[in-house]
């Protein structure tokens, strides 16, 4: 990652409507968590990561020197969108100054928050604002972007409309579950009749060493207690060892503990552990986020590895749909994780997009930036 520097505080203000966006330093969005929240509930497009509960806390953790901004869209003093920014000095290792939504290695989407129907009033009067105030930025990055929805094809359509260069520099997928099925007719549908049977066969071995539980739980109730199993349960395995796991570092220690109580106090956080004789040998968090829902951590205990106890767990949480009503769950896993991708057969498209801004001499730099790097893409550049 490059070098951060902070934003002034700017306003920009369309003449032509009360839309206003406001660059201000994350801290003064402390006072306006409720304001914060109901944006969240409206939002064309879930997005956990960037609600008050998350991205306070992994500010508050990760910006010690004050360098990420908040673009805050109103209209008429009411709060219609949110997104952190950040100016970096460096591109993929290149002396590249750009503009780029906020992300942390523990956040897995970067789509704003954008309350329906005002995704185009958003992307119009961000790109006015980038234009604005380039500095010596050539481009507007957006990370871990939706590459399909509300969101993104509002922003195709205001890009096509402006003719701006842009272009998808990287995509990817990863695992997601959607589907209508039961839970046992999509584990039919997603493994192999022998693979079940060999699941079936390590579930009755495991109820052998003792008496084998799967607890679901929402709400604060046991939450401090079940954060403190999940971190010693993560610490004990591989990544405790490679100094990786969330208990190895105060701030994202601090930051999951911060943000599952949060989440629990909003009802939007759903826990569930497999447990012999009560002890927990496999565990997931689940962020709430109707009508879908985000996969956060998991972990297992690898002395349970012979009986898989990762698959048992996911197999029980095939029927979070139903139990808790919602459409779909974005994994948050990498694209190439083999449990996920195994179990969850459906895919959620993700991407890197680069979007030029300024003049036209800043924006024809940048076009010859964005066609090196996408030389061997297959998208191509947009026009």
């Amino acid at each position: 990652m490059g070098s951060w520097a902070r934003f002034e505080p700017r306003t920009i203000e369309p003449s032509a409507s009360s839309d206003e966006l406001a660059c201000v330093p994350w801290r003064e969005m402390l006072e306006e968590t409720q304001a914060w929240d109901e944006l969240a509930q409206r939002a064309a497009e879930p997005n956990p990561f960037y609600e008050s509960w998350y991205l306070l806390p992994s500010l508050a953790s990760f910006d010690s020197g004050n360098a990420i901004s908040i673009l805050r869209f109103t209209r008429q003093g009411k709060l219609y969108a949110l997104m952190p920014i950040v100016w970096q000095s460096k591109y993929e290792g290149w002396p590249l100054a750009h503009i780029r939504n906020w992300l942390h290695p523990n956040i897995f989407f970067g789509t704003p928050l954008i309350a329906r129907g005002m995704e185009t009033h958003f992307w119009r009067t961000l790109l006015n604002w980038a234009d604005d105030q380039t500095r010596l930025s050539l481009f507007l990055h957006l990370h871990e972007f939706p590459l399909s929805g509300p969101v993104y094809e509002s922003l195709q359509s205001v890009l096509a409309s402006d003719g701006r260069l842009w272009g998808v520099v990287e995509d990817k997928e990863r695992a997601l579950l959607e589907s209508d099925l039961a839970a046992e007719d999509y584990l039919a549908q997603s493994l192999s009749s022998r693979s079940r049977k060999d699941l079936n066969r390590r579930a009755r071995r495991l109820s052998e060493v003792g008496e084998v539980s799967f607890k679901w739980e929402t709400g604060t109730d046991r939450i401090s207690p079940w954060i403190d199993e999940f971190l010693a349960l993560e610490a004990s395995g591989w990544k405790g060892e490679a100094d990786s796991a969330l208990a190895c570092d105060t701030a994202t220690k601090t930051l999951f503990r911060d943000s599952l109580n949060g989440a629990a106090k909003r009802q939007r956080l759903v826990r569930l552990s497999l447990r012999v004789n009560d002890k927990p040998i496999a565990m997931l968090s689940t962020f709430l986020t109707p009508p879908g829902a985000f996969g956060f951590k998991t972990a297992f205990d690898e002395d349970y590895g012979r009986f898989s106890p990762g698959l048992l767990l996911e197999r029980e949480f095939l029927d979070a749909l139903q139990r808790y009503n919602i459409d779909w769950c974005d994994s948050c896993a990498a694209p190439d994780h083999s449990v996920m991708n195994r179990m969850w057969q459906e895919r959620r498209p993700l991407g890197r997009i680069s979007i030029s801004i300024g003049g036209p001499l800043r924006r024809a730099a940048f076009g010859q930036v964005l066609r090196r790097e996408m030389a061997n893409a297959d998208s191509g550049v947009q026009p």
